[in-house]
């Protein structure tokens, strides 16, 4: 039979049973505390390189949806044309005013087409300043919910805009 000491300077001695045996082995086999550090290090730098990640997704997901959701409202604004020979004075006449942007923004529209002076003054520019539009202006403010009439305007680079009478939508600095 084996015995084992339970510690130094006991002197008394157990016998060693199957049981015995699983709870010396449970003893043992637990983790250090270099390990669990190791590993809570291992975790972080996991998180540190996910997150960054992960927010650039939903970055793009969220201007893709922009996307969107300005072709499906340039297809109504058209459609409301065909009907009626103008474009809305606001979204409001197709139904679609409390639609929001992916940010929790409303999205901006103006019809140019046959605007006044007033009107042809608020309508989105180029980098040379040359409309962008003749048609109608239609855009998302972007991530930071702000917007300016030049799309070269830095609060304007986030922008999700419709371009070209509706053959661009997408990012206004990539435009």
């Amino acid at each position: 039979m084996k015995y084992t000491h339970l510690g130094a300077g006991s002197g008394r001695q157990i016998r060693q049973t199957p049981k015995n045996r699983t709870l010396t082995r449970l003893r043992l086999a637990g983790f250090t505390l270099v390990e669990l550090l190791i590993a809570a290090a291992i975790v972080a730098v996991i998180v540190v390189i996910a997150v960054p990640v992960y927010q650039d997704y939903i970055d793009r997901a969220n201007m893709a949806q922009a996307g969107v959701d300005i072709a499906d409202l340039s297809s109504d604004l058209e459609l409301f044309f065909i009907d009626k020979n103008r474009y809305p004075g606001s979204l409001s006449e197709i139904g679609m005013d409390g639609l929001r942007d992916p940010w929790g923004n409303p999205y901006q529209y103006l019809a140019i087409l046959g605007g006044s002076f007033r009107v042809q003054m608020r309508v989105r520019k180029d980098n040379n300043l040359v409309p962008i539009n003749s048609d109608f202006d239609l855009y998302s403010m972007g991530k930071d919910g702000r917007s300016s009439i030049p799309l070269t305007a830095p609060n304007s680079l986030d922008d999700i805009v419709r371009a070209n009478n509706g053959r661009y939508v997408g990012s206004a600095k990539d435009y």
